[in-house]
């Protein structure tokens, strides 16, 4: 059965430290100015976060066997200080360095993945679109070979990590044809940043995560290199499916860190806090909240980090795609769901002060919502749970 060790626990501290010593004492002032600290990524590339599963020949940390498990630990203890640090964190590995380290060609690889790997440059991935969110096959971008060039139009939504000061490249999937059946092809290619016809939208005014770097993508007879093409012509459906499972392990770590937080939050304010004379925590009806969200944080955190294990497993040969991709579906679906009520419990129990921005539960009840939405939303990963059972579709 799966367990941390000992080396896991001292990486944890690790992040931990950075987080507490280089976030921590800025965060209020840039989530309320909308600032993307980008001089901190560079900062945890030295730590190795963004390459703790990567091969060494290409700068990562060669725990491609292991590595899966530590970097939810990062994400964890980067979300612990901060939901949008995280997801930083989260979409440049799962959603920007993943998809090329899994499906590039060797030269795709050796030409974007040593800055990624670094923390020099960030990727991103653009899946979503204004009319094609869950519903991924339902993608109007379109790619067409021109002269031994892809020519690239159509719109993409809700990208993280895509109009930074740092950002290399973006993967994009599009229709590059049909199938045999008439069903849509669906092609993923890369579009480096830059690239004429490529146009990075202004960044989105969220409800949350407002430090993390946002914005929609327009393509415009932007054309690209026939090689940029990632993996098969045809498999970008299924490379973005294979994608997501991995991705919403990660969103549940970060999910984790969310209600870890809420429960130092809670149990701190409710012991200094006085009411009649006494501790709030004194009341039933506060210290049962307190515990309410410490069975989520163990229950959400023994989900997920099983879910890490039984990837690695899986990746060693010695577990199913189908196991993985179920307890991903269910660490993702408890832990989104139990940070987001984690964090309605933790403003009731601050009372007004929780609706004040000076105190992080606000930020963090703001944040919660999206982890509910962003790579799967509960909706979808019930489906596929219910497809796990074998109950009929």
């Amino acid at each position: 059965m799966f367990e941390l060790s000992q080396d896991h626990e001292d990486f944890r501290r690790l992040v931990r430290e950075f987080a507490e010593a280089e976030i921590a004492p800025h965060v209020e002032e840039w989530d309320a100015r909308g600032h993307f600290p980008v001089h901190l990524v560079p900062q945890m590339g030295e730590l190795g976060l963004f390459g703790l599963d990567a091969p060494e020949e290409l700068g990562g940390a060669g725990l491609e066997e292991g590595g899966f498990t530590y970097l939810c630990l990062a994400i964890e203890e980067l979300g612990r200080v901060d939901q949008a640090m995280g997801i930083t964190l989260e979409a440049g590995v799962g959603l920007g360095i993943n998809p090329i380290l899994t499906y590039g060609s060797q030269e795709q690889k050796e030409r974007w993945l040593p800055d990624l790997l670094a923390g020099k440059a960030l990727a991103g991935f653009g899946l979503t679109e204004p009319e094609a969110g869950s519903d991924a096959g339902a993608t109007r971008t379109r790619a067409r070979l021109e002269g031994g060039e892809w020519v690239v139009n159509g719109a993409k939504s809700f990208i993280t990590n895509s109009g930074t000061d740092i950002t290399s490249v973006v993967t994009v999937t599009a229709r590059t044809g049909e199938t045999a059946d008439g069903k849509a092809e669906i092609s993923a290619i890369i579009v480096p940043n830059g690239t004429p016809g490529f146009t990075v939208e202004p960044a989105y005014r969220k409800l949350g995560w407002h430090i993390s770097d946002t914005h929609g993508l327009t393509f415009e007879d932007c054309r690209v290199p026939e090689a940029h093409l990632l993996g098969e012509r045809g498999q970008g459906f299924r490379q973005f499916l294979k994608t997501l499972d991995d991705g919403r392990i990660a969103i549940a770590a970060l999910a984790v860190g969310c209600i870890q937080r809420m429960l130092e939050e809670t149990t701190r304010y409710s012991t200094e806090r006085l009411a009649f004379g006494r501790p709030i925590a004194v009341n039933q009806g506060v210290s049962f909240q307190v515990s309410d969200i410490a069975v989520m944080a163990e229950a959400a955190r023994t989900l997920t980090y099983k879910a890490a294990w039984l990837k690695e497993e899986q990746q060693a040969g010695r577990r199913s795609v189908a196991e993985v991709k179920q307890a991903a579906a269910i660490a993702k679906l408890y832990a989104t769901e139990a940070a987001v009520t984690s964090t309605r419990i933790a403003t009731q129990v601050f009372g007004g002060n929780g609706f004040m921005e000076e105190y992080p539960v606000a930020r963090f009840y703001r944040d919660a919502k999206i982890l509910e939405i962003g790579e799967g939303t509960s909706e979808v990963q019930r489906m596929l749970i219910a497809r796990g059972l074998g109950l009929p579709a």
